[in-house]
């Protein structure tokens, strides 16, 4: 087997994983080829906060949740906005996916020992009408164990499938080339890196010591996007988001490069939607970097003001939490790349959590009684705190002329005005007391508290923001974080990629981010969070049956 097999699969991330479990259970020999060496294994999905979209689950209906398949369906094309030939399949693989969320993915992912943290989470909670965007229940479930916890049962089943000889990893093998004749695939070559034991996530040597050729009638590419390749994103920034940011900091390492994405297309792979993206506002420098131009992700409560860079609250409904393209769309058509949420102690501490596996040591490692301080803890969890205290994009202080200077001081500008900054937060501090507003956002916080899950753990009770009892105050400067590529190679149910002659390239499959998700963009223009694990989860799935059934 050392240099042929039934199925190569390009790429050991968390949709490649899955591809080459299915493939070895289903009795065929496959090959995990990765640039990165074996300290790597599960990719991005093993530095996720492991949310996973599922319908009417048995989470959501213990927290008297009211979810349907039609509900999210609904909820999924009224985000996507698929309005264009190229959305055909993207569109199937939509309305199979969330199929699928609504039927076995709980189930199949349970027999494998994956559990589920109990209270469901409210992302993306939209704020248009019915059939706009946005999740209109809760329906992020978290992951018992974060990122690595979704990882270990596939990293555990291929384990397993190496110890049986069924599958093989290369690690340190970097594809440069789809091997081709007469338009089918008949396997990749490429270079052999340099062994290098770095640090998970940490930039790893390019060296080239090797040359290599593996030979299988089937490859799936499932290499990942470009969200660790600045130049690719700015390239690829649709006019619809305004210009590309000047200054933006990365969500994912630096080899998620969008390297094979150029190879793949380059043999006759047909790439769509390649100007939808994902990417965040509520970016914060890591204090404690791991990668080049680490950013860490602010999960908002429902409370924190927002104000653009020239002191201007944002409209609604581009509350925290409620529409992420709709809040970048908003920031870069104001001229700058930046924001700034202005908040109190009493909501930085039941509100704020940080995207990541290893800025949740409660959840990643597992801990009951760590877990229970997120809502008994007089302060903020530890790492939260930790960014307030080192983190460049936080300030604290007493008052709110000082505050507004500081953020002056960090912006290298003027453009904040105390008197505007005030009366923006007296008039929406009158309003918190009564039960009926006019406040879209103080509505929204009313919402939010009559779900149980939010009001425990999530929401903090409604205050005045210059209430001295609550502070101090927090100004937190908010960047463009890069995180997720839309589109992809279009596919078919199978993961089978076509060619730009709109033909099935024999041989040849693509699943996770490479395939956006599913068909070439299965989120459409907007994501309902929950969906990026997942969709590599079912398109991986897809590829590695579909292929394992093509070899016979």
């Amino acid at each position: 087997m050392a240099d042929n097999a039934d199925v190569i699969v390009v790429g050991g991330g968390l949709a490649g994983l899955v591809a080459a479990t299915e493939i070895a259970d289903a009795g065929k020999r496959v090959i995990v080829v990765d640039q990165e060496g074996d300290q790597s294994l599960g990719g991005q999905a093993f530095w996720s906060f492991g949310g996973l979209f599922l319908v009417d689950s048995p989470e959501q209906r213990r927290l008297r949740i009211k979810d349907s398949y039609d509900l999210a369906l609904q909820d999924w094309m009224g985000t996507a906005g698929f309005d264009r030939d190229d959305d055909h399949w993207p569109k199937r693989w939509a309305e199979a996916y969330v199929a699928f969320a609504a039927g076995e993915k709980r189930g199949w992912l349970r027999a494998m020992g994956h559990r589920i943290f109990p209270v469901v989470g409210w992302a993306e909670r939209g704020g248009y009408d019915a059939m706009g965007h946005g999740n209109s229940v809760p329906r992020f479930h978290v992951t018992w164990g974060t990122g690595p916890g979704l990882v270990e049962p596939f990293e555990r089943r291929a384990r397993e499938a190496e110890k049986s000889g069924r599958l093989m990893f290369k690690f340190r093998h970097r594809v440069d080339t789809l091997v081709m004749t007469n338009g089918a695939i008949e396997g990749v070559g490429g270079s052999i890196l340099e062994p290098d034991s770095v640090e998970r996530g940490k930039s790893s040597s390019r060296k080239v010591v090797g040359d290599f050729t593996l030979r299988a009638p089937a490859v799936i590419v499932a290499s990942g996007g470009i969200g660790g390749n600045h130049d690719l994103v700015r390239q690829n920034w649709p006019k619809r988001l305004g210009e590309p940011p000047k200054f933006m900091i990365s969500g994912v390492p630096e080899h998620v490069d969008g390297r094979m994405i150029g190879i793949t297309e380059a043999a006759g792979a047909r790439l769509i939607n390649r100007d939808r993206m994902w990417h965040y506002v509520e970016g914060i420098r890591n204090w404690n970097p791991i990668w080049p131009r680490h950013g860490i992700r602010i999960l908002p409560g429902p409370s924190s003001m927002w104000f653009d860079a020239s002191g201007k609250r944002l409209p609604a409904p581009l509350f925290p939490g409620s529409d992420t393209l709709g809040q970048l769309q908003y920031i870069m058509g104001t001229g700058y790349d930046y924001s700034w949420f202005i908040l109190t102690q009493s909501i930085i501490k039941k509100e704020f959590a940080l995207s990541g596996s290893e800025q949740n040591p409660d959840l990643t490692g597992k801990s009951w009684r760590m877990t229970i301080k997120r809502a008994t803890n007089k302060g903020a969890p530890a790492p939260v705190e930790a960014f307030k205290q080192n983190g460049a994009d936080f300030i604290v202080r007493d008052n709110l002329a000082d505050l507004v200077s500081a953020m002056n001081a960090l912006a290298g500008n003027d453009l904040l005005k105390h008197d505007h900054i005030k009366a923006q937060i007296e008039a929406r501090d009158r309003e918190i007391t009564n039960p009926y507003v006019k406040d879209a956002q103080v509505m929204n916080l009313h919402n939010a508290r009559r779900y149980i899950g939010d009001r425990l753990i999530r929401t903090a009770k409604p205050h005045r923001i210059l209430d001295p009892e609550h502070g101090p105050l927090i100004a937190v400067k908010l960047n463009i974080l890069t995180r997720k590529t839309l589109g992809g190679f279009e596919t078919d149910l199978d993961s089978r990629v076509f060619g730009n002659d709109g033909q099935i390239i024999r041989g040849l499959y693509a699943a996770g981010e490479a395939a956006g998700f599913g068909g070439g963009g299965v989120h459409g223009y907007r994501s309902l969070e929950g969906t990026f694990l997942g969709g590599c989860l079912f398109s991986g799935r897809n590829a590695g049956r579909a292929a394992a059934k093509a070899a016979g």
